[in-house]
């Protein structure tokens, strides 16, 4: 009994430094708005959460990426457990000080970068063996060892182990992957359950199956204390697909509970998982589209190296306050760009996560309205993905 009572006890204490809050729900679908509170501080719903793998949002500082308007970021467990190694950053004192970032931050598991390492892993009931993408030492993760690396990295909210599904392989080999993230996540909730300083997110696979996903979506709601993912999407499917799962999804997810879509950041994605009642996604799309030169503005991405900015000396985007916006043309930053200059590399980074930030807001204030429906409608109608209309010097 005494036991019982003391994981009770346990557990309203996690309860209370994390909840949720719906502050605001559309008429015509699952969108909502929210508040999403943690030991460092509250999260606004729904949110972008920016990707700092080696705890470091690429090219820019922890100061630009919160002047952003970001809230929370993303670190990346596989890549820090290799470099610099969780006992620095324990011995730092967590990765909120080692980094210098105060507010949330969730941690993958890394179980998706394994998954990518096609031919250096091998994959048991006890736990994932990998080699090293650096020098090809071998490692184990555990689902108990995950936990423990997720709990000395420090993170506010941790991702279980799991096995995600790819494209195109047969319903027992999705059905085999699905068996092993549910042992697993009965593994990690078993090992976290008295960490009072983080709460686990359990994620929700089976792959395109239908009947699949709702039995893994049903098993993880079991072990949902704030939070639950949805894993396996925008790994290459037909945009399509993404949409269809979504909306199978979407009315059976826990409603007083965060929903977390893992690895989308297109504001066409974003748009169609915010209709379907996610909170949360984080992506590296926009940093990574700024180091090929590309900038986000409302009708889609602006090639910089395109020879029509080489005289343009208006800002990237009129009406944009971020300080490539307030500080420098077109022109300049094409210049940069073209030379290779990290300058210029940096002012797209900052620009494209102030730029996303800002739509999540507009995206906010539409559902407040409950014209999220028509906010979509409005915004994808002027948007592309990819500025190829012109020609490359």
């Amino acid at each position: 009994m005494t036991r019982l009572m003391n994981f009770w006890i346990d557990t309203m204490t996690k309860s209370l430094s994390f909840s949720f809050e719906v502050s605001a729900k559309s008429s015509e679908c699952f969108a909502r708005t929210g508040v999403f509170a943690t030991p460092h501080g509250k999260i606004n719903t729904p949110i972008f959460m920016p990707v700092g793998t080696l705890a470091s949002v690429k090219g820019l500082s922890p100061e630009e990426v919160k002047n952003a308007g970001a809230e929370i970021v993303l670190c990346n467990t596989y890549h820090l457990f290799l470099r610099p190694g969780v006992e620095i950053i324990e011995k730092a004192g967590g990765i909120h000080k080692f980094m210098n970032w105060h507010g949330p931050i969730l941690t993958d598991s890394g179980g998706f970068q394994v998954f990518s390492l096609e031919g250096l892993r091998k994959i048991t009931d006890e736990g994932v063996t990998f080699k090293s993408h650096i020098d090809g030492r071998e490692f184990t993760f555990t689902p108990e060892n995950n936990m423990e690396i997720q709990a000395k990295i420090g993170a506010d909210i941790v991702m279980q182990l799991d096995v995600c599904s790819p494209i195109g392989i047969s319903r027992e080999q999705t059905e085999e992957n699905d068996r092993r993230t549910a042992l697993w996540l009965e593994r990690c909730f078993e090992k976290n359950k008295l960490n009072k300083n983080n709460i686990l997110m359990p994620i929700a696979q089976g792959g395109f199956y239908d009947d699949l996903r709702l039995k893994s979506l049903e098993h993880a709601q079991k072990y949902v204390t704030c939070g639950i993912a949805i894993g396996g999407l925008s790994i290459g499917e037909e945009e399509s697909e993404f949409v269809r799962i979504l909306k199978l999804l979407a009315p059976k997810l826990p409603i007083e509970h965060p929903h977390y879509v893992m690895g989308i950041g297109s504001p066409d994605y974003i748009l169609h998982a915010v209709e379907n009642g996610i909170d949360m996604f984080d992506c590296v799309y926009q940093t990574r589209l700024a180091r090929t030169g590309t900038a986000m503005v409302d009708s889609g991405n602006m090639n910089m190296k395109n020879a029509c900015y080489k005289e343009d000396f208006e800002p990237i985007e009129k009406g944009c306050d971020c300080p490539a916006c307030k500080n420098y043309t077109r022109a300049y930053i094409r210049h940069l760009v073209m030379c290779n200059e990290m300058f210029g590399l940096r002012l797209l980074a900052e620009h494209n996560l102030a730029w996303t930030m800002r739509f999540i807001e507009r995206i906010r204030e539409a559902i407040r309205k409950d014209k999220f429906l028509e906010f979509k409608k409005n915004f994808l109608l002027h948007y592309r993905k990819i500025d190829d209309t012109i020609p490359h010097e």
